[in-house]
């Protein structure tokens, strides 16, 4: 397994913009589809963006296409997630995740996961 470290979570205003990260160690991070989820107070663990592990192909939730955008650095064994224009429905604990299967939105396709970061986006 790899293990996962998030940063850049914060409390930012409505429209602004947050570039989280996630460094990797462990097992060989290029070997590893990454993705980021973000879990809501009272809510399930909700898929956000996935990149294969080339960062070749990206995927994203719909509620996020157009302003968000996962990217990797295999060098530096770290996957970003760069967020713009956001809301305050986007408000919740972003994790990162690595697994095998690339492009899935599923938890349970990713085997290990980081401790999260808060974001908060007011109004």
């Amino acid at each position: 397994q790899v293990q996962l470290v998030e940063s850049g979570g914060g409390l930012v205003q409505a429209g602004g913009s947050l570039r989280l990260s996630c460094a990797a160690s462990g097992r060989a991070f290029s070997n590893y589809a990454m993705g980021w989820f973000r879990q809501a107070p009272g809510k399930g663990r909700d898929f956000v963006a996935s990149i294969s592990r080339s960062g070749g192909p990206t995927y994203y939730a719909d509620s996020v296409k157009g302003r968000f955008t996962i990217s990797r650095d295999n060098a530096k064994n770290t996957v970003y997630l760069q967020m713009n224009s956001l809301k305050p429905e986007d408000t919740a604990v972003y994790y990162c995740a690595a697994g095998k299967l690339a492009g899935s939105n599923r938890y349970y396709d990713y085997d290990s996961w980081g401790q999260g970061t808060q974001v908060t986006v007011s109004s």
